[in-house]
């Protein structure tokens, strides 16, 4: 699955894998709901990096569709709640 991160770039990462982000996706949520800023920077900036740890930059010249789109790392809590679906901001 291709994921950006927005003003970052794109990442490829394996299907396998996705269940792992979706745990951090899960904190993430929780945390925009009940307004938590203490909670909701390290959570993002965890789900941010497990991306770039699981998954394989794309070249910048590479021209795929992104599967996922990914606030960044310096969104605000209101930036990424307009971001997220019902099931956060990864389905599944």
């Amino acid at each position: 699955m291709i994921i950006r991160i927005l003003g970052e770039g794109q990442y490829d990462v394996a299907d396998d894998r996705v269940d792992d982000l979706n745990a951090l996706d899960t904190r993430l949520l929780a945390a925009v709901e009940s307004d938590d800023d203490t909670a909701f920077a390290p959570t993002l900036r965890d789900l941010l990096g497990a991306v770039r740890r699981l998954g394989t930059p794309v070249a910048e010249a590479t021209l795929v569709t992104s599967g996922l789109v990914l606030p960044a790392a310096d969104a605000d809590l209101a930036e990424v709640r307009a971001l997220l679906g019902d099931d956060g901001l990864i389905p599944g």
